[in-house]
Formats: structure tokens, sequence, C-alpha cells
């Protein structure tokens, strides 16, 4: 790739963006009038602010540039938009690296010198400065060393900072003042139309958000939103506090997983592996999600190869529990010990020594079941110990079944007969398709032959679970005839209270807190906001049955969120943010302060003068003068001013004109990753902040737009495998247009997008040929034709037309990759197409390609701006693009219409396609069959206005099966299929097949090198050729001889130095001139640019032996007749003749062609 034509373009971009600076076009005010703003003429868009702990990558962008396209768009449709972007800073991240840093160089000094690892691979790879200033440096390569890069000294490194200044990142605050800076040069290298006037940092540091975060808070109490009490949460012991979705470095989205734990007593006498117990009941614990299936246990299982932890608990007495580490550290964090996060641990035991272990279990009506041992048990999940009911469950079954058949299984680890052989599965639920041994006949059905079949068993566990929930009925115990759906809460319920069970939870996958720590859930006092509320979802659910998502996937994934949101803890102990106003121990978690923050944005820069708030804004509003009754003003329209208000109901006024007319958001971009958290969090604030309509409108978000995360080159980034790409590096790479054009043209489903580097170089190169091209437009278009249309024209504005109607429709949906498809790609490839059919007939249209050009530029400036702006700027129009109206579709003379042309011109590409298959077949043919290739110079088309007879009766269902009718057949099911309609024969043709293919006659002998081509009707045709030719699929021949008569004429050229000389052309029976003329230029190679005078001899018997002189005077001199436009060529035995409007002659066997 040439640096060169990157370069040029880094060079234009960074012209255009100043130019843009210094006009101030992306600061938006609301009007003065103070209307409320309808979406008709606002457009209100933002993005999750990004958190500061880092460089933008290429994951921020791509979501950002959703929003970015659908902004350049809006402004099109005549709107004022507003695209804010802030910075977060609450939550751990920030404060976590800092204190991990400052440990770091407490132990190790600084620069640290940290204990050797090993290095796992060296990646080299092409890298490019990460920014600007000293600090930051080319690396040569990425080491990948186990682990990843586990330091924070390194993660500092790997950002491109100095050793001299990392040190400073262990003040918490220098991030704050480090990060956000960059943030805003990578976002303003690529374009971005943000108004950085409203830009704010969160957390106490900004006291004017502080105070809004504050107020917020306050009305979600007054509503009775937030609670305090004992709730599960993930919860991380290191840090000493609840670890919420961005406190996470893994398990984002992860949630508590809900278990039964089935006390399973150790019988007497004790095994010598517990004999050391004495006076205390002793419990095996299994976790269970299904406690209604307990009537059917047969045995328990054991992994002999896991460490199990006998430990103490308080939870229902004085009890001695068995389960695995990791389990009984969530059980302490959840009531189960004497003191939070302590276990009382007394001794650790091998699996193995727990086998064939005697155990009364609950409501089986077995006095005693046994371990037995499971190989497949995981001690990441559960507790290591699992109930055993082979009726119900596959896995169960088959181990059961494994067991009882392989007697040297059971003698390894010393089970009895008397422990397996007597226990068979117990029918304890009926499931109506599969009878009362569920899990039986499912393992029958899919052919489990041993545990050991696991997709087998997924199958068969899938069919069991999901039925025995929906059907399953109950045939024992008190709930006899119930339904499982019905009782299952009950029974585990009843457990509990009868101490039979306990309630416990863990992660449902693991969770690994930014300090590095295993999460656990932990039963803790704290505050949250109540999602569960019944009332609260409703409303929710109104408003998001409002709310566009733009994808029925989105959409499933909001409904299910919805559902299934319950309680969130808000509060935490550690790290930057806000206060909790009435209990200020707690600062207010990261997913809490950035739920309706977006309402800020519309007064930000009125009360800020900097991002940090360290400055009043241009209200000169000091922060000691807020208050609680201040934003309820500026955010309820319906609330009068405030008495005793320390700022002026004017300066009020002002801030309440903006919200009013800004708000609703109109657009909210995303990653997928945010919707079960982020993105829901955010309706449910909107709608207990904002429960009512204001001023005839709601203030309930209007548009959620979720994508998939992005790939870079078909692999997930990753900065330890070194693929990965900041913001930055790609635009310095790419350029700022490439790089938004690689970014619209990724993906557009919640499916993961791919940003590939070829073909983002690719991009780069086919819009520096797009400038360069428009550079050499504008040296020649004064030379271009102008006056009436000509069928090629009509042909490229019908397709200038029909692009603009999908690039718009694209646009209304988000679908970038369209959009660029048709804006550039689609619309290039038609212009081109378009020079190429025009040089036939006199060349382009001047206004035609001027208008195309405006079209062009003005659609496609959302996505690439900044040659937009250029190529606008060249074009001389008036000023910026981005105040562009979006065009209105070219319009047609009366009898025309676009449909007509589209479809003419689709019908002429579609025949000239045809026609290239069939003759590279029949070359092929001859090439084999004669060892030469030889190109056919004529061709016969015949043209069909209605379907043959033949195939008309097929369509009225009378029809004999044979080779020819089948295929017929196979395609009028298609076209039904597509049409919806048996009536498809009928002729639905909007233009004239035989006009079309005329009028391109000498296009379509260019394309195809051919000397000749009729075009005719197909009542003149063959009875063969009348049988196959239908409408729209014109019927071929291809000739090596003519079939018309035919004469080789000596053209000669009397001109001196042109380069063109003398030369044989044939002339067919009835060919008109312009037919002629065609060829010899073919023929002879003659620029479309000059044009061909054809002269006869008056006398051709007595003349055609003189050369013409130079200079001669054909115009005057009697000797020479210039043959006329209207000229028609005969062929007769051994002469030519020639007819025009007056009279026939003979031209003999020569004429004189002339270049002017």
């Amino acid at each position: 790739m040439s640096f060169a034509k990157k370069d040029a373009l880094r060079k234009l971009e960074q012209e255009i963006q100043d130019y843009w600076e210094s006009e101030k076009i992306f600061e938006e005010d609301a009007p003065t009038d103070g209307r409320i703003g309808n979406v008709d003429e606002k457009y209100f868009a933002t993005f999750p602010f990004p958190y500061m702990n880092g460089r933008l990558h290429l994951g921020h962008t791509f979501t950002v540039s959703k929003a970015e396209f659908s902004v350049g768009y809006e402004r099109l449709r005549g709107k004022k938009c507003l695209y804010p972007f802030g910075f977060h800073c609450t939550g751990m991240p920030i404060k976590a690296s800092s204190d991990k840093l400052k440990r770091e160089l407490e132990q190790y000094g600084c620069p640290p010198q940290f204990p050797e690892q090993t290095e796992k691979i060296i990646i080299e790879q092409e890298t490019v400065s990460a920014g600007e200033g000293p600090q930051f440096k080319k690396k040569s390569k990425v080491l990948a060393k186990e682990g990843g890069l586990n330091s924070q000294w390194e993660i500092m490194q790997s950002m491109g900072i100095s050793d001299t200044d990392i040190p400073q990142f262990t003040e918490s605050e220098h991030w704050l003042r480090y990060f956000p800076d960059f943030c805003k040069k990578d976002l303003q290298s690529i374009g971005l139309k943000v108004d950085w006037r409203r830009s704010f940092l969160t957390t106490d540091v900004n006291p004017y958000f502080d105070s809004f975060v504050r107020w917020q808070f306050h009305k979600l109490k007054e509503n009775d939103r937030i609670q305090f009490g004992k709730r599960y949460t993930i919860y991380s012991p290191k840090d000493g506090q609840p670890c919420m979705d961005h406190d996470r470095s893994s398990g984002e989205g992860v949630g508590c997983q809900e278990y039964t734990l089935i006390k399973m007593r150790v019988k007497d006498p004790y095994p010598p592996s517990l004999s050391r117990i004495s006076g205390k009941p002793v419990y095996l614990v299994a976790a269970t999600l299904r406690p209604e299936t307990m009537y059917g246990q047969t045995n328990c299982w054991i992994a002999p190869e896991i460490s199990y932890l006998v430990f103490r608990t308080v939870k229902q007495g004085d009890e001695i529990l068995i389960s695995t580490k990791r389990a009984a550290r969530n059980m302490c964090y959840q009531g189960f010990t004497h003191r939070e996060g302590e276990i009382e641990s007394l001794f650790e035991v091998k699996g193995i020594d727990l086998l064939g272990v005697g155990l009364s279990a609950p409501l089986t009506h077995h006095d005693v079941i046994y371990t037995l041992p499971m190989l497949t048990i995981k001690e990441n999940k559960g507790t290591g110990v699992v109930t055993s009911v082979p009726s119900d469950a596959p896995d169960d079954f088959a181990a059961l079944r494994d067991i009882k058949n392989k007697p040297d299984l059971r003698n390894k680890y010393g089970i009895t007969e008397d422990m397996v052989i007597p226990y068979d599965p117990i029918p304890i639920i009926n499931v109506p398709e599969l009878g009362d041994l569920s899990a039986v006949t499912a393992c029958d059905k899919f052919k489990v032959k041993s545990q050991n079949d696991k997709d087998k068993l997924e199958l068969a566990k899938d069919m069991t679970y999901k039925l025995g929930f929906r059907d399953g009925v109950l045939k024992v115990g008190g709930y006899k005839s119930k339904k499982v759906s019905e009782v299952k809460k009950i029974i585990k319920d009843k457990l509990i209270a009868e101490k039979s069970a306990f309630a416990y939870q863990e992660p449902e996958k693991q969770v690994i807190s930014r300090s590095g720590d295993e999460c656990v859930v932990a039963l803790c006092d704290q505050w949250y906001l109540n999602y569960a509320e019944p009332q609260w979802k409703a409303q929710v659910t109104t408003c998001f049955n409002q709310l566009n998502t733009y994808s029925q996937e989105a959409s499933n994934n909001f409904t299910n969120s919805i559902d299934t949101l319950h309680e969130h803890a808000c509060s935490r102990s550690y790290g930057l943010g806000t206060k909790l106003p009435w209990d200020e121990q707690y600062l207010i978690e990261s997913l809490s302060d950035s739920t309706i923050y977006m309402a800020y944005y519309t007064v930000a820069h009125l009360l800020q003068g900097d991002v940090y708030g360290s400055t009043p804004g241009s209200l000169l509003i000091r922060p000691d003068e807020l208050s609680d009754e201040m934003w309820d003003y500026i955010f309820h329209l319906d609330k009068p001013y405030p008495g005793g208000c320390r700022i002026s109901k004017e300066k009020l006024d002002v801030m309440r004109r903006e919200f009013s007319f800004w708000y609703p958001v109109d657009l909210r971009v995303s990653g997928k990753d945010l919707i079960p958290n982020h993105l829901t969090y955010y309706l449910f604030n909107h709608v207990s902040v904002w429960p009512d309509k204001q001023a005839h409108k709601s203030m309930w978000p209007r548009a959620v737009r979720a994508n998939g995360h992005i790939l870079l080159n078909n692999e997930k980034m990753s900065k330890h495998t070194g693929n990965f790409m900041t913001l930055l590096e790609g635009v310095e790479r790419f350029s700022a247009d490439g790089m938004r054009l690689a970014l619209a043209s990724a993906g557009d489903t919640l499916e993961d997008a791919n940003f590939i580097i070829e073909m983002a170089n690719a991009g780069l190169l086919k819009l520096h040929t797009h400038l360069e091209w428009m550079k050499e437009f504008l040296t020649y278009n004064e030379t271009l034709r102008i006056g009436d249309y000509n069928f090629v024209d009509k042909i490229f504005i019908a397709k200038i037309n029909s692009c603009l109607q999908i690039i718009e429709q694209q646009y209304e949906k988000m679908l970038y990759c369209e959009v660029t498809k048709y804006s550039l790609h689609e619309l290039l490839t038609c212009r081109d197409k378009y020079k190429e059919q025009s040089q036939i007939y006199g060349g382009m249209h001047r206004d035609l390609v001027e208008r195309f050009i405006n079209i062009q530029t003005v659609v496609f400036s959302p996505i690439c701006p900044h040659i937009c702006e250029r190529i606008w700027q060249m074009t001389g129009n008036k000023g910026s693009v981005l105040h562009a109206r979006w065009p209105d579709l070219i319009s047609f003379e009366s009898g025309s219409s676009q449909h007509s042309w589209l479809s003419a011109g689709e019908y002429l590409a579609d025949t000239v396609h045809k026609m290239r298959v069939k003759m590279k077949a029949l070359t092929e043919t001859k090439l084999k069959k004669n060892g030469i290739k030889t190109m056919p110079n004529f061709c016969e088309i015949f043209i069909a206005e209605k379907y043959p007879p033949w195939q008309i009766q097929i369509e009225r269902g009378v029809w004999d099966m044979n080779k020819k009718s089948m295929p017929f057949v196979q395609r009028l099911k298609e076209k039904v299929m597509e049409e919806g309609s048996i009536s498809c024969l009928e002729s639905k043709i909007n233009f004239n097949q035989m006009d079309i293919l005329s009028l391109a006659n000498e296009y379509i002998c260019y394309a195809l090198d051919l000397d000749k081509l009729w075009v005719k009707d197909v009542s003149t045709a063959p009875d063969k050729v009348q049988q196959e030719c239908e409408p729209l699929n014109p019927f071929i021949t291809f000739h090596y001889t003519s079939p018309s008569p035919i004469l080789n004429i000596y053209f000669k050229n009397p001109q001196p130095c042109t380069g063109y000389f003398s030369e044989y052309i044939c002339i067919v029976q009835d060919d008109p001139i312009e037919h002629v003329i065609a060829r010899l230029r073919r023929r002879l190679n003659i620029s479309r640019d000059l044009g061909i005078t054809l002269i006869r001899y008056t006398d051709p018997i007595t003349q055609s032996r003189n050369i013409p002189l130079p200079g001669t005077d054909y115009m005057n001199n009697p000797l020479y007749t210039i043959l006329s436009q209207n000229t028609v060529f005969i062929i007769q035995p051994d002469q030519l003749l020639v007819r025009d409007n007056r009279s026939t002659q003979s031209a003999g066997r020569d004429l004189i062609y002339l270049i002017h």
C-alpha cells in the first residue's frame, strides 16, 4: 500500500478537520424561541461514555461509528443534531489499578524488578506510534507471557507510557487528568461530529455532575426504587464489596445461580476418614436445581480425586458439612459460618475415602443410599457432591447402569454389590411423552450406551429437563398429581423449613474482579435498586414496546433481560464516584450513575467551563449554588420556579430550554453485551425519573441500536497475542476515512463483525482513486456533451435514483454495510459503466455527471466526510457538505419512468452477460475441436413479447413430463415463490425489448467485438427458436460467417501523419452508416474523441484508382461526395451501393475516411 496516498489523505483530513473546528460546525444549541423539540427537527444521539483507564481501541470505535453515521444522515434530513461525549471514571478499575501499581513499586522498586517469567511466544508485528509526544514510543514486538501481562507496570508500558511517567499513575486522580485528553484527540482524529463543549468527567471530582447524580438518587429513593437489606450479590472478598459488571476483568454479565443444597446425613458408624468427628451430625451437601426429584434418590456421586473440605456450620444448628473448598468459600459469605468470610475448617478428605459411605437422604423411600464414584464431576461448579436420581436424570441413569454392569469398576473403589444392585430407577414423575421413567426413555431414544456418550446425553438431558418441568406430574409424596412447575418452589421451601436443605447461591460462571480476585456470591447488607418490582417492570415494558431496537434478536434479548432482572446493588465502599447522599460511607457504583446522564449533556456546557467542572460555564453558576430543587425545575417542565433558589429564573430557563428541546434521546448505541445491564437499567431509570409525559411528549428513550463485538482479521482482539488495534493506530494506518469505511463495511448485526486489514487497505486505495477521478473530471468537464438525454443517460438516471432510494432505506435501518455498498461501490460502478456505454454515443452528459457527483458526495458524506467535503469544495459548492440536504431524485421527462428505464438497463446488462457466456462456450468448443481460438463476428438476437404456447399450457396444468418441460416447471415454481402468483407468465414488461437492444446495437458490437448484430422479432425465426424464446430471455445465435450478404470494402485515409492507414472493412447488407463507422473505429482503434467522415468517389469506376491529395477540399470538390448520416449500404455482386433520402448511387469497392 502506497504511503504517499495514505499521507495525502491524512493531510487532506487534517485540513478539513481544522475547517470544521474553525466553523464550529458540530456545536448545536436549542432554538431561542423555547419550542419543544420534536422528532422531525432534532436528533440526539449518545454512546456509553468509555472508561478512562486506557486508549480507545477498535471495539470502542466500531460502536461509536454507528452513532456517528446516524448523526451524519440525520443532518442531511435537515435536523439539528446533538452528539455529545463524556468520560467515565466511576467505579473500581482506576482505583484498583493505581493501588496495584503502588504495591508493585513498594515491593519491587521503581522501575520494578519482577521475578523472571517464562516467555511463551514472541510475536513480531508492525507497530505504529500510539500517540503524540515523547512519552509514546514504538514497540517492535509483543511478549506474550504465561498468564499474559500480569503486572500493572507492564500494562502501563503496553499503552506506550514511558517508565518515567508510569509512577504518576499511583494516584487515581492522575488517570482522570491523563486519559480524557487522549480520548478526545483520538476521536477528533477520525472526524467525530461531537459537540465537545458538553463533555464532562464523572465522579465527585466534578462537582456539577456530582450534584446531578445525587439529585438522581434522591429521585429514585423518593419513588421507593432504592431499598436496603440483605441480598445475594456477586462479591469480591479481596475488595470487600459487591463486584458489578464494570468492576470485573472477566465474567461480565454473569449472575447468581440459585441452588438447593440437599443435606444427606452420614449414617453411623462413620467411615475411618471421618472417625475423628464425634458428637455432631455430618452431612454431604449436594447442590441441585431440581428439588422435586429428591423422591427418586438412589445414591450419591463423589469424585474420587477431588479433595473435599470438612467444615463446621451454624446455619441450621451446630453441624458438619462436606463440600469442595470453593463451595465452602461461597457458603461462608452466606451466613453458614460464625463469622462472615471465615471457614471453620476441620480437615480435608479425598473423595476416594468417602466412597461406599451410607447416607440418609430426604424424601427418598430408601432408608440408606451409598456414595458411588463418578469421574466427570467438576470442582468448579456446585459442591462436588451430586445426588443421583436415575429416573429423571440421564447422566445419573447412564452412570448407575455402568457401575451395575462393571464389577471391575466397583472392585476398584471398594463398592459392594449391595450398595448398587438393589437400587433401580424409581418412577416419581410422569411425563406424557416419556412415561414414568423419563431418563430411561430418553437414553433409549438417543441410544446412550454409557456415561461417556456426552453428545447423546446432552440431547437426552435437554429433552428430559424441558418436558419434565413443563409437562411433568408428580406420582408420589404429598404433592401427588400436581404439576412439577406448580410445586417446585413449594417442595424447596418445605425442605429448607424442615432443615433438610439449605438455600445456596454461587456465580453462574467464574467471575474475576479488577483486583484479580475470584468472586463469590455473598448475602450482603446493601443499598440496592429493586428492579424486580412488578409495577416498575410494567412501566418499563410499556416504554420498551415503543422502543426501536432495529433487530428482532436485540428485542428478544431486551425482553429476556427485563423479565429476569432482579435487585441490583447500587453502592460500594471502594473506588471512585459520587457518595450516596443519605449514607456517605458508600459510593454509587458505575452502572448506577450512568443511566440518565444523557440529560446532563443538555446543560453541561452551561454549567461547566471544562470537563472537570473546575471552572463555571457560560452561565457562571457555582457548584455551591446547585440544589435538588434546581434540577427538578430544569428536568421537570411542570415544576414551578423553586422559592429560595440562589440561581436566577432566567438562567434556569436557559437550561430548561436546552433540555426540553433535545430530550428524549433519539438514539443510544452500544455493544450487545450491555443489553442485560446498562441498557436495561437505562430504561428502568428513565421511566422512574420521568414517569409521565411532559409538554405533550415522553422523555423515554426512542431507539437503542446494539451491535456485536468486532474481530480483527477473523480473530478476537487481544493485547496478549498482538492482534490488537487502537483507534489512533487505525487512523494512522488507514486514514480517518479509510478507517470509517472499513468500520462501516465490517458488519451490522448482533453477530460479531470483522475488521479485515486487507479490505481496509483496499478501501483506502479506492477512496484515493475516487478523489483522483474527481480531479481529472474537473479538467475536462467543460468538453462533455450537453443537450437532451439519450437512452444511456436515462438508464444511468434510473440507476442513480434506485441506489438513492436503497441508500435512504438502509440509513433508516442503520445498515451501514449496505449503505457503503450502494453509496460507494454500486454508484461508482454505475458511473464507470455509464462512462463505458456513453463513449459510443457522444460521451457523458455534463449536467448529469455533475448531478451524479453532488448526489454521491452528499449520500456518502456520513461515512467518509473528509473526502466528500473536499469534493464538495472542488465542485464549487458553497458552505460545508455537512450542511447539505438529502438529494431529490432526478426527474424524467414526460412519458418516461424510473422503473421502466431501470428494467431496461438490467435487461441490457443481462443480455450482454448471456452473450458473453455463450460466446465463451462457443469459442472454447472451437478451441477443443480445431486447436484454434476463433471468435464469432456476427450475432442474431430474437426477441419474444409473449411466452410460447407450450409454456402457457404448462401454467394451465396441461403438460407432458420430458427433458424440455421439467426445467421450465422448476423455473415456474421459483417465479411463483418469488412473485406469489400463478399468473407469473403474464407479460409485465414495462419497456420495449426490441427498442432497447436496437438502441444499444453499437454498444453491444463494441463490447463483444462483433462486426454485425441483428435484433429480430421471434416470429421471423425457425420453429425451434420460437419454442425456446421467452420475454426477457432472448434467443442468441452467433455466426462465424454472415447470414446476410457481405462485402469487404477498402477504406483509404489520405491524411498524413495521423497513424491511421488503409484497411479492408466488411459491410453487411442494409448497414446504416453509424454501424460502418463504429466497425471502422473498432478495427483501427480510433479514439472516441475523434470524429469520422466517410466519402465516396462520385465516379467510382474512373476515379477510385486516384489517391486523394492532402489538403483536398472534399466539401466543394465534384470528384468526391460526402456520405450523409442517413446513408444505408446495399450489397450487390461486386459493388457497393449507397442509399440516402434522395437517391441510390454506386460506391464501387473503395471509400475514403477522414479523421477530425
